[in-house]
């Protein structure tokens, strides 16, 4: 961890959970002239972070992350990356401002969905008088532009498939349950759970190789934000093993929101896809007749 920073100074922390999505975002900061703090979750952060000033947290260590918020002058906080486990009861230390909402956060962890977890973390870390932000607002470039971002565009075949997995990503997120969604000729064949989105690509693969779903259709990838998420936490975002996964699935492409997703590592990705053949697209749900 740095010193002690001069009174005053105003610093962003990125909170860094699973993924390559932490390490783009923090290096995308620096860019833009930041020095971000990483505060990289315990059994959860797999980068290594030694470019950066960094200090590991668990995931329910609230005191310590305000220790950490006070010590390092953060005053913005950007939540990145995914969370596989969420904290035991036992593993929540709170501060003494948050200590008699235990009771209502072990609830939430318990029985709220992803999304509604997220807005209690949100709450909690501004109540330590520390800003949320997105990371889309630290790094805007990293959001999805509307339309292919490379070689391969869409057909026929493919738009009817967006427009099936539209649908069903944005019914699937209204439960707050997952982002994405697979359909193949038009039918929907696979919905995004807890397992994530490598892994639900890895079971349509397993699908198409037991014959479960047709070999002469391809199909898609559509990754929508949830229509009632918060903007500051867990967009939906795409890289290249994203790529290779939906390639490995025998699907045609992947569509994810223009503006409200993110495309990490967009010169690979671009390049890996165009040499699968694969496209991939920004859309706006209301135009695959998906979001009012």
């Amino acid at each position: 961890m740095s010193e002690r920073r001069p009174e005053g100074a105003k610093r962003l922390a990125i909170i860094a959970g699973g993924g390559l999505l932490p390490i783009h975002v923090a290096r995308a900061a620096r860019l833009h002239g930041e020095d971000p703090f990483i505060l990289a979750l315990s059994n959860e952060a797999e980068q290594d972070w030694s470019e950066f000033d960094h200090a590991g947290v668990g995931v329910g260590d609230y005191a310590g992350i305000s220790r950490i918020f006070s010590t390092e002058g953060i005053d913005r906080a950007v939540l990145s990356g995914s969370v596989r486990r969420r904290p035991e009861w036992r593993d929540i230390r709170p501060t003494v401002r948050t200590l008699m909402q235990v009771p209502g956060i072990v609830r939430t962890l318990l029985n709220g969905g992803d999304d509604t977890v997220l807005k209690m973390v949100i709450r909690l870390i501004e109540a330590n008088g520390v800003r949320v932000v997105g990371a889309d607002e630290i790094a805007p470039e990293l959001l999805a532009a509307e339309g292919p971002i490379g070689a391969v565009k869409p057909d026929d075949e493919a738009a009817r498939d967006i427009a099936a997995a539209s649908a069903a990503a944005l019914a699937l997120g209204s439960l707050d349950v997952g982002q994405g969604a697979v359909a193949v000729g038009g039918r929907v064949i696979a919905l995004e759970g807890a397992e994530g989105t490598d892994l639900m690509l890895e079971r349509v693969a397993s699908l198409r190789r037991e014959g479960r779903i047709s070999r002469r259709r391809k199909g898609v990838l559509v990754k929508l934000c949830k229509p009632n998420q918060d903007r500051r936490a867990d967009l939906p975002s795409i890289g290249v093993d994203t790529v290779r996964r939906a390639a490995e699935a025998g699907l045609a492409g992947i569509a994810c929101e223009a503006g409200r997703s993110l495309v990490l590592d967009r010169a690979a990705l671009i390049e890996e896809a165009d040499r699968a053949g694969l496209f991939v697209t920004g859309i706006l749900p209301r135009d695959a007749g998906a979001r009012p």
